[in-house]
């Protein structure tokens, strides 16, 4: 029988929390060794299912990336992995922008796969305008275009808004990589995952918290500026009166 104290920021509080509301620990009692492991898997699991949903503000990260001239294609991912700028892979590419030794940025445009597939030469050279991020397993790799010459290679630096990893717990005392309001959507996420064979009732009722708090939580977590939609002038290859 595991004697650590709950604390309900870290791992093992989380566990022992989703345990009781599941009907699966009583008041007082501990978990054994057993559980825990098969928790932490479930609870791991949740953790990366959970940054899947929408845009997790906290972990985004403006990541520079050093041109190479000549080069469009740049692999955001660990070295042994096939990552050519070796970190832990991202999750995504919210946007990106151009930065000169003047201090000026340039916005670029994201390109969907056919879009860049279609351009008449992705090897031109020249400033970068567009990019395109090609999702794989161990890596994600950023093609830009124009690919960068020696003058914009050397005289600016690529930067990409990364939605980051969240880190898996490992040890039962680890703290969860989400900030505190995050608790109970954690917590109820993980009852839910672990309410298997017990009585109907209690299983509606974990999956029920899930969603509530989930839902809660996912409209709570957006930019605080307003939000303005615009039509992609790229898509209107003639007026639509005609």
């Amino acid at each position: 029988m595991m004697t650590t104290p709950a604390n309900f920021s870290n791992a093992y509080g989380i566990i022992c929390s989703a345990l009781f509301d599941a009907g699966k620990l009583q008041l007082g009692d501990t978990p054994d060794s057993t559980v825990i492991a098969q928790c932490m898997v479930r609870l791991n699991r949740l953790v990366n299912y959970l940054q899947t949903k929408g845009c997790k503000l906290w972990l985004i990260t403006d990541f520079p990336i050093t041109l190479i001239a000549g080069l469009a294609n740049y692999n955001l991912g660990p070295t042994a992995s096939g990552g050519t700028v070796n970190m832990t892979k991202p999750l995504k590419v919210w946007q990106a922008y151009y930065l000169d030794i003047y201090g000026d940025n340039t916005p670029l445009i994201p390109m969907s796969q056919d879009e860049y597939k279609r351009l008449s030469n992705v090897t031109q050279q020249g400033a970068l305008n567009s990019y395109y991020v090609d999702k794989q397993q161990l890596t994600l790799n950023v093609y830009f275009w124009q690919t960068p010459d020696p003058w914009h290679a050397t005289n600016g630096v690529a930067h990409v808004m990364i939605g980051q990893q969240i880190t898996n717990a490992v040890s039962i005392t680890d703290q969860m990589n989400f900030p505190v309001e995050w608790g109970l959507t954690l917590e109820w996420g993980l009852a839910h995952q672990s309410s298997t064979g017990q009585p109907k009732e209690v299983q509606d009722r974990c999956k029920e918290m899930a969603l509530m708090y989930q839902d809660e939580l996912e409209n709570w977590d957006v930019e605080d500026a307003s939000v303005f939609m615009q039509p992609d002038p790229r898509a209107q290859t003639g007026s639509a009166f005609r």
